[in-house]
């Protein structure tokens, strides 16, 4: 769950740091306010969501059990432990 949560919060602050990224490539002053006009965050901001979209989009079609899966909660058999699976 911390992996996913992770992968969120990068993505969402990917375009932010390729925008820092660029404005130090062009020598630009990047914590002057000049450099982050409004129209430029908004434009980060909608890249930003689209990426974090996008991927909640990926994680629920191509990760995870197949569709039709039973669950097996974890037990004990023949005096051995059984951890959970999907059959």
């Amino acid at each position: 769950m911390i992996r996913t949560g992770v992968t969120e919060i990068v993505l969402f602050l990917l375009p932010f740091v390729l925008y820092t990224a660029y404005l130090l490539a062009t020598r630009t002053a990047v914590v002057h306010p000049d450099s982050w006009p409004l129209r430029h965050l908004a434009w980060l901001f909608a890249a930003a969501l689209l990426l974090v979209i996008g991927s909640f989009i990926y994680f629920a079609n191509y990760t995870g059990v197949p569709v039709g899966s039973d669950y097996e909660p974890a037990h004990m058999e023949n005096g051995k432990f059984v951890p959970q699976r999907m059959r």
